[in-house]
């Protein structure tokens, strides 16, 4: 039976700034969409915390609920490609944008946004990968379509973030040697655990070069950071290598010549998770869920309810978080 009333984390804009809080909302103030879906799980993402802290950019209107990611079960559905009972996560496109998000008890999106959860994934994993587990994975699938694991190393930067430490795992369960790359001391252990080989210190890659191009290390890298770091990395891959780009915490700005281009042949790869063609998500999250699934994957998340979250996004904005934080909604 589907309850007429739900609890759902809205953010309000309030004379003091945003404040997020559980209430009671009805399924008549979900958006008209093809199929409803009863939430089991979420997880924490920047853009949650950019909207929760009311980032324009990220959400127009409020009172919202964020939540970019969300698996469960489906409810009802006026798709006939989906049925009642029928597994299903959703990532990216406009969820917990501008379209209320997995951080309730319910979602209702159009049919298009839903992949059909694989064999071998629980919600709860599907959850600790979500958007970062796709963007690792799709990061890892286009660098390997110009580097092999004989070519040399693979840095990756953000190491201990959500997509850093998914990617940092695939790649090494995939045989790649992994350097990781963390300003957190602290988590080396951590890295080591997911399969990095070694770890440079983010300071290494901090200050910006006037050298156009630097003593080629990397045959490639996965960059989740940008800016100087991104910049940096480009200029220390070796020839015919590639790097992929998919953040920008550190900079949007990249601050480079042409000739790692045009020198070397370097492949600078932009990684689009939120749009991600249908059928490349579906190939990914089946990868996912057999050969790429990371042997330790339920040892690199944390679990909150919704109740947690507020505390969770000041730790998130501040970069005290590693790993994945997931919320759990219900069972």
């Amino acid at each position: 039976m589907v309850e007429n009333t739900f609890r759902a984390f809205v953010v309000r804009e309030e004379a003091d700034g945003f404040v997020g809080r559980l209430e009671t909302r009805s399924l008549g103030d979900l958006p008209d969409n093809d199929v409803l879906v009863k939430v089991c799980y979420s997880s924490l993402n920047y853009k949650d915390a950019l909207s929760v802290s009311g980032n324009r950019g990220i959400t127009r209107n409020y009172p919202h609920t964020p939540g970019i990611d969300a698996t469960g079960s489906v409810v009802s559905s006026k798709s006939s490609l989906f049925r009642p009972g029928d597994r299903v996560v959703v990532t990216g496109y406009d969820l917990g944008m501008n379209t209320a998000g997995g951080f309730a008890d319910y979602i209702r999106v159009p049919v298009d946004w839903l992949v059909r959860l694989p064999q071998g994934l629980t919600h709860r994993e599907a959850m600790i990968l979500g958007t970062a587990g796709l963007t690792a994975a799709l990061s890892v699938f286009k660098l390997s379509q110009f580097v092999a694991p004989e070519d040399g190393p693979i840095a990756v930067s953000g190491a201990s973030g959500g997509v850093g430490s998914l990617a940092t795992a695939i790649l090494a369960q995939l045989g790649y040697t992994v350097l990781a790359v963390s300003g957190k001391q602290a988590e080396e252990a951590f890295l080591l655990s997911l399969g990095a080989d070694a770890i440079i210190p983010r300071v290494d890659l901090e200050s910006a070069s006037p050298r156009p191009l630097l003593k080629g290390c990397f045959a490639g890298a996965v960059d989740t950071v940008g800016g100087t770091v991104l910049s940096n990395l480009i200029k220390l891959t070796k020839a015919e290598g590639a790097v992929t780009c998919c953040g920008n915490v550190a900079s949007a700005d990249l601050d480079i010549t042409v000739y790692p281009f045009i020198l070397r042949g370097i492949s600078l790869l932009g990684i689009d998770s939120q749009n991600c063609p249908l059928q490349t998500r579906e190939l990914l999250w089946n990868r996912l869920a057999t050969i790429w699934k990371p042997a330790g994957l339920l040892e690199i998340c944390r679990e909150i309810s919704l109740s947690e979250l507020n505390d969770a996004i000041v730790g998130m904005l501040a970069g005290r978080l590693r790993g994945r934080t997931i919320v759990h909604i219900a069972d």
